[in-house]
């Protein structure tokens, strides 16, 4: 079998550039979309200007206003972004059937057998690139190898606009010197103890032995350590939906301290809740995780009226959900928190729920 040629596209501050476009006003300012301080609102987007004053996506508005003063608001009008995304779509689509969308803005693409018959993947990327902007005035940046881990990593190299190819004999120098938290599972809870063990960089990760890495995250330290030498055998799956979302954490140390334990709950809420929004999706059914240092495990979950996606609110549900565990009595080693049931967020179709 020969060798993959992924893309992995990824729209420049999507819909920070879609009002910029279609707003002169807006341009080369800082400007988030979002709802207002008043109405406790989150930054879904900002412009690179914005970006400059350390605003980023999933950081409250009342944060991102003080952070600069002068950052000018905008509230989602997901009407215009459903018309770019349904553009950025068909072209795609012109030249693979195998696209598999992450996000309201980016997708992976197997190019490897293409309509265009074009040999060179980074050839299409850049066809690619030049279309979106011809036919929407804005901006992507693509990431082009043989596997979808560095694909995705490399279209985030020269944003904005920017492309980047890993090649198979660039792959592993390229790994190496990458940050441990740039890793596809290394959330920040993970990314601290990969700290404790003192992997920092891809180079340190390669370091370890599978069975240390399994020691330390579970069934992730497989993943990782695959990962670390460049592979990733997973494919383009076009058709591809998630029906839960959920982040977990195998602890360095056994913990009963029950403060440290809702800490890393709450830190953990708050990544799903970046990830719905990632998906623009809410759920229904909280699930809480928990594995004793036995190995037994357990899950405690809760189905509630109304759709969820904020962080706070989860981890209400999860704390609730902690008490009727042993924690506090029985050492943990692993916690994890997942939702389940979801519904698109209103103003999305079914081209939005799939993609761009």
């Amino acid at each position: 079998m020969g060798i993959k040629k992924i893309i992995h596209m990824d729209m420049d501050a999507f819909y920070a550039s879609v009002e910029q476009r279609d707003d002169p006003g807006l341009r080369g300012k800082p400007v988030i979309v979002g709802g207002t301080p008043q109405e406790r609102g989150v930054v879904a987007a900002c412009s690179y200007e914005a970006r400059k004053f350390g605003i980023h996506s999933a950081m409250s508005t009342a944060k991102a206003v003080v952070l600069c003063p002068s950052v000018l608001l905008v509230h989602p009008n997901f009407k215009k972004y459903e018309e770019a995304s349904s553009i950025i779509n068909k072209i795609f689509h012109e030249y693979t059937n195998l696209v598999e969308p992450l996000s309201l803005d980016e997708a992976y693409m197997d190019v490897t057998d293409n309509f265009m018959e074009i040999r060179s993947a980074t050839a299409i990327a850049k066809e690619i690139k030049e279309k979106i902007y011809a036919q929407t005035r804005l901006t992507a940046s693509a990431g082009v190898s043989y596997c979808k881990f560095l694909a995705k990593i490399a279209s985030g190299f020269k944003k904005p606009d920017g492309l980047t190819v890993v090649t198979p004999d660039k792959a592993l120098d390229f790994i190496a010197k990458l940050p441990i938290g740039s890793f596809h599972g290394v959330g920040k809870v993970t990314e601290k103890h990969m700290h404790e063990l003192n992997i920092r960089t891809g180079a340190d990760l390669r370091k370890k032995t599978l069975k240390e890495l399994e020691n330390y995250f579970g069934k992730s330290g497989a993943w990782f350590y695959y990962l670390a030498r460049g592979i990733d055998d997973s494919a383009v799956e076009p058709n591809w939906i998630r029906k839960s979302i959920g982040r977990e954490t195998t602890l360095s140390q056994d913990i009963t301290d029950m403060t440290q334990i809702r800490e890393i709950l709450e830190e953990l809420c708050f990544d799903v809740e970046r990830d719905l929004k990632n998906e623009d999706k809410k759920g229904r059914t909280i699930t809480l995780k928990v594995k004793y240092h036995d190995f037994k495990q357990i899950t405690r979950s809760i189905t509630i009226d109304s759709q969820v996606q904020a962080g706070a609110t989860i981890n209400k549900f999860i704390q609730e959900l902690l008490a009727k565990t042993d924690a506090g009595k029985k050492k943990i080693r692993l916690l994890g928190v997942s939702m389940h049931g979801f519904e698109e967020l209103k103003g999305t179709s079914g081209q939005m729920k799939l993609g761009f």
